[in-house]
């Protein structure tokens, strides 16, 4: 029978994907997670996504926010927070933990439920602990919801500097030297924790730093020129986390890379490096974002040196089964050898964030980085892969 003189329906308008802009976050990094997605939003494709901004406060609620970009922004050193753009102070937002809906709603005491409309991908810019860790990225992998960036593993494993390192070193990436602090030790004799420190640094010698195991954004961080410091330096450290590791200094030149997920596969933007700053003792938060420490994009190395690094620097993000992006830091040492310090999974995307200049220089625009990121998290499916 044919159906050429049936009256035929009107085709639906295809619907655009929604991407839910997930940011904020417990951690001390909340500050910084908020400006990040201010530079999101601001740069996403409105012709192309419908865009739905989701912030967590600093107490764990998630708040339907303002979609305004320019109130998100460090003014008088001042970081911006969740609770400033909150839309409510009490109300919250749920993901679905049923698989087979992407539907959000939005809650408030005494009130019947608002339906969100369903999310198609969440693109989360948190930092730190719960967020950055794979906590995030368990959730969502239970709600069924696709996500930028990596994975579950590979979120903890980004995140934990003693995991990380163990990791790179079974992959055969030279990492520098270290000693690790877990809470259990510290707390059932403080003097043997504290011994192991001392005796690490009479075999590598001082200054050492003493670092937040699971922190970012160079947050608790302590340079330690000699015993006097150490014990105020373990305090700062185990003030952002309770598992805390101490680094060797190592001489050379600090060189980072970014590596971007593209449809067939991974690959590394220009390297850039971080000169020495004059103000500071080391590339610590007020010089990252504060103080604006200009990078040096693309960094000044030999033609061989620059292909090493980038190789490097997509093999890190393989070993780690990293996703989406990835930012590597490296010393480029006194005797040419390039040493792996750390990666972040979820690099900053600050306007003045060096992964964002990294790839800008190797010809991927903002708003193109974004875009891409969104396309390879629509591409990948959620569970086991």
């Amino acid at each position: 029978m044919s159906t050429e003189n049936l009256p035929q329906s009107p085709e639906q308008p295809q619907r655009k994907p929604r991407v839910a802009v997930v940011f904020g976050g417990r951690s001390s990094e909340h500050g910084i997670s908020v400006v990040t997605a201010g530079a999101v939003l601001s740069a996403i494709d409105r012709t192309k996504y419908d865009v739905l901004p989701i912030g967590i406060t600093q107490d764990g609620r998630w708040a339907l926010t303002a979609d305004d970009p320019a109130r998100m922004a460090i003014v008088d050193r001042e970081q911006p927070s969740v609770e400033q753009i909150a839309e409510s102070t009490e109300g919250g937002v749920v993901l679905p933990v049923d698989p087979s809906s992407r539907e959000v709603v939005y809650t408030e005491p005494g009130s019947v439920p608002k339906a969100l409309g369903e999310v198609d991908v969440v693109f989360p810019v948190l930092h730190g602990p719960y967020g950055e860790d794979g906590t995030l990225q368990g959730l969502l992998e239970l709600s069924g919801v696709p996500y930028v960036g990596s994975g579950v593993l590979a979120s903890a494993v980004g995140q934990d500097k003693d995991y990380m390192k163990r990791v790179f070193t079974s992959f055969g990436l030279k990492v520098g030297p270290y000693v690790v602090i877990r809470p259990r030790e510290w707390e059932q004799d403080e003097s043997a924790a504290r011994k192991k420190i001392v005796d690490f640094a009479g075999e590598h010698g001082w200054p050492l730093f003493v670092k937040p195991a699971r922190a970012g954004s160079s947050f608790g961080i302590t340079k330690v020129d000699d015993l006097a410091g150490l014990d105020e330096a373990i305090a700062e450290a185990q003030r952002h986390d309770p598992k805390i590791i101490v680094e060797a200094l190592l001489t050379g030149r600090e060189i980072e890379c970014g590596v971007l997920e593209f449809e067939d596969g991974p690959r590394a933007s220009v390297p850039a490096e971080i000169p020495p700053v004059q103000s500071h003792a080391f590339y610590d938060f007020e010089a990252k974002y504060i103080d604006s420490a200009d990078g040096i994009v693309p960094a000044p190395l030999t033609e061989e040196q620059t292909a090493e690094v980038r190789r490097l620097a997509v093999e890190a993000f393989e070993a780690a089964s990293c996703e989406g992006l990835v930012r590597a830091d490296f010393f480029l040492t006194d005797d040419g050898e390039f040493v792996i310090n750390e990666i972040n999974t979820m690099p900053g995307f600050t306007p003045i964030s060096m992964y964002p200049r990294m790839w800008r220089e190797t010809g991927v625009s903002y708003a193109e980085l974004v875009d891409r990121l969104v396309q390879a998290a629509l591409r990948r499916s959620t569970g086991l892969r």
